[in-house]
């Protein structure tokens, strides 16, 4: 959430911002109820002086011995006049929340703006694609041809865009879960989590899920609570309404859960296969940081989230998001996109991005510098270490061979109870 303050002062800028970000939010409502709120508190004001007033006048009066009737009915007029006020400042500054947990952040000075994900521009490239003597398959082609991934049962049990993992599938899935839960707390120093799949409504606003993006998330009928989209919403949570040390800062913590996202709007987008299920496993990765680390810290994130790839031995390209594709709470975006023979182009596996103190001022997320210092939000980072089924998605495709058969990267051997190869 933007600060107040900053939305008031910079009310044209944010405007610019919102025209860049393709979001058609109007905000002529938030000058009128800001014009509105400042009418209330200057009226407010003047009432409570002329209360303080009069209270002494009473004061003085009963001193005196003189009636008070006549202007004690005055103050109780004063008095409801101002509960008045009060409620309807209440009401004016819960339209004003509203509106300021509908704005999305600033975008940093330094990402390009642009209407989609054409426009994304390039930031390097690792890994040389696979030149195959033959014709690649798809990992769902893959998949059902070893008899390791089941979308057509899954599809009976629940519906579409939901997969079984059989035998080695399942094992895959799961060694690189723990290969990449390892990789981050042992290398890059994460603390590894495990968070609950089952979050609250505050929780979903806190992190910026709620209330604009409702029907892309998965509510439990009858109850406040929702299924996790992202590890990122438990986590970013954990610290929600605290005041940190900043001799605690920065925090790295690694969480893996199950993600579960509606998919709304995605019809006919990769309907086959793990690219995009309602149902996938996640390995994400966030920070806590001083607002004067954080960019440096993001490098750092992008560089964990890479080391993945880099070990397993898979193309992928960094890519810097342009103001129309990035998320809505992000001042700064870096997508990781793995190379998919089958498809012949590079697919996101990653977003690393920088909150600055937009996800912290709604979740109330604070840290002190010192025991005199005034409290200050802190910066909150997430990235993506990273999306498991579409890894496995990309393993399936890169290393596939002729005969039918995948081969399994070197770091996942022994994670796979030493089988190199899935075959027939």
């Amino acid at each position: 959430m933007l600060d107040i303050k900053f939305v008031r002062d910079n009310i044209e800028t944010v405007k610019t911002m919102l025209k860049n970000r393709n979001n058609s939010l109007n905000l002529d409502g938030f000058v009128e109820l800001e014009k509105k709120r400042r009418e209330i508190l200057n009226e407010t004001e003047q009432l409570k002086n002329n209360r303080n007033k009069i209270s002494k006048q009473i004061g003085a009066m009963m001193k005196a011995g003189e009636d008070t009737t006549k202007i004690s009915d005055e103050m109780r007029e004063l008095k409801n006049k101002i509960g008045e006020l009060d409620n309807n400042l209440r009401d004016v500054e819960a339209e004003l929340r509203d509106i300021l947990l509908h704005i999305p952040n600033m975008p940093k000075d330094d990402v390009p703006i642009g209407k989609d994900d054409s426009e994304n521009p390039e930031v390097r490239r690792w890994g040389e694609p696979r030149k195959f003597e033959f014709e690649p398959k798809a990992h769902w082609d893959i998949g059902e041809s070893l008899d390791i991934l089941d979308a057509e049962r899954a599809g009976k049990v629940t519906g579409a865009r939901f997969t079984f993992y059989k035998g080695l599938g399942a094992r895959l899935e799961r060694a690189c879960i723990n290969f990449m839960m390892d990789l981050h707390a042992t290398k890059h120093g994460y603390k590894e989590m495990l968070a609950p799949y089952i979050v609250n409504r505050d929780s979903m606003i806190g992190t910026g899920q709620l209330p604009k993006f409702a029907e892309d998330m998965f509510k439990l009928e009858g109850l406040d609570y929702y299924l996790v989209p992202t590890a990122e919403v438990p986590t970013t949570n954990y610290h929600r309404d605290e005041i940190l040390s900043a001799d605690n800062l920065p925090e790295y913590f690694s969480c893996y859960t199950a993600c579960f996202r509606a998919e709304a709007g995605a019809a006919g987008r990769d309907s086959r296969g793990l690219i995009r299920q309602h149902q996938f496993n996640k390995v994400e990765l966030i920070k806590f940081t001083k607002p004067e680390e954080s960019w440096d810290e993001l490098e750092s994130m992008v560089n964990a989230a890479e080391d993945v790839l880099k070990i397993l031995e898979i193309p992928y390209r960094v890519v810097l998001l342009c103001t129309g594709d990035m998320s809505f709470t992000s001042a700064k975006t870096y997508d990781i996109e793995v190379w998919m023979p089958a498809q012949n182009k590079y697919r996101e596996i990653s977003s690393c991005s920088n909150c600055l103190d937009y996800q912290a001022r709604r979740a109330n997320i604070k840290f002190r510098r010192d025991t005199k210092s005034k409290p200050e939000f802190v910066h909150t980072l997430n990235g993506s270490g990273i999306a498991v089924g579409r890894t496995v998605a990309a393993i399936l495709e890169n290393y596939q061979q002729e005969d039918g058969s995948v081969k399994i990267p070197k770091a996942l051997i022994p994670y796979m109870c030493n089988v190199d190869v899935i075959k027939k």
